[in-house]
């Protein structure tokens, strides 16, 4: 990563001028991507937003002393973790220090301290370790954003329920700890994308029952009929939530995908369950969807 970054510093240490460096931005050849950090126009343009942010947080510790560490949700992305829509405007870092951070419009610099076992290393930076990034995370998101990132790094096996649990513990009274700790008792490794998590949020500020997860359906011969994001067993509903790029990116995949998913919820259907779906928009105005569940249920022979 940082082979292609040029940073300044070391540039002029080089032998380059801050006159040649000042020409190739000038001319589009070099392109700014932090404080003394640049790119090669070709470079930055095949670079999508978090490839950006990964190139933006090895800029950033470059002009760090030793001793900081990638931290939050730039954590979060070197992790691998789902970010959903937390913003990649800030790269955060974290120094092992009660005082002393602060911000600009590109860094934000955490002071709170931490244990030597809170930071691993990947790809040669310093990261904090998953439990702790995720809730550092949380405590300065929203209680959706960090169900996301919480459920995905548990799905990943980043890390552990109890590791989470334990990191809620370690953090004391931080500010924002309550969401952590909020989110930290109802995230579920079994939620496979951002979508599926934030339905079980909805889910549950709707009042609806809660569902089983990744439910195995079989007929009453024991054929398998499918595996179902949501099963409400009581009154034998399916909720299934469809997300973008569920049926692939290409067009006769996505044709075929589409079909073999109509016979799987015809077969569903045929064995005497409802099926309920939503989708992303849904998940803005998810009164329909209960609205839909209860139809469901009203129409399901199976008792509520």
């Amino acid at each position: 990563m940082t082979d292609d970054v040029i940073f300044r510093r070391r540039a002029l240490a080089d032998g380059v001028t801050d006159s040649e460096i000042r020409h190739a931005r000038n001319s589009g050849r070099l392109v700014r991507v932090a404080t003394g950090a640049y790119v090669s126009d070709e470079y930055f343009a095949g670079l999508d937003a978090p490839a950006l942010h990964r190139v933006r947080i090895a800029a950033a510790l470059q002009s760090r002393p030793p001793g900081v560490v990638v931290s939050h949700a730039s954590a979060a992305l070197l992790h691998g973790m789902d970010l959903g829509d937390i913003s990649l405007e800030r790269v955060h870092l974290t120094r092992n220090h009660a005082s002393g951070g602060g911000r600009t419009s590109g860094v934000h610099v955490h002071a709170t301290p931490f244990d030597a076992d809170e930071v691993v290393t990947l790809g040669g930076l310093p990261v904090t370790a998953p439990a702790r990034t995720v809730v550092d995370a949380a405590r300065i998101s929203t209680f959706d954003q960090a169900v996301v990132l919480g459920d995905s790094a548990l799905h990943r096996r980043l890390v552990t329920t109890q590791e989470i649990l334990d990191a809620v513990g370690r953090a004391g009274p931080r500010k924002g700890i309550a969401t952590a700790r909020r989110a930290a008792g109802f995230l579920d490794g079994r939620s496979e994308s951002p979508g599926e998590s934030l339905s079980r949020i909805r889910i549950r500020r709707h009042g609806l029952p809660s569902p089983e997860l990744q439910h195995v359906l079989r007929d009453g011969s024991g054929a398998f009929l499918g595996r179902v994001d949501f099963f409400w067993a009581g009154s034998g509903v399916v909720g299934e939530f469809d997300g973008m790029g569920k049926y692939g990116v290409d067009g006769s995949q996505a044709a075929v995908a589409v079909h073999r998913e109509k016979l799987r919820e015809d077969a569903i259907r045929d064995a005497g369950y409802e099926v309920v779906r939503w989708t992303w928009r849904d998940l803005f105005d998810f009164a329909t969807v209960k609205a839909r569940y209860e139809r469901a249920c009203a129409r399901s022979g199976h008792r509520r």
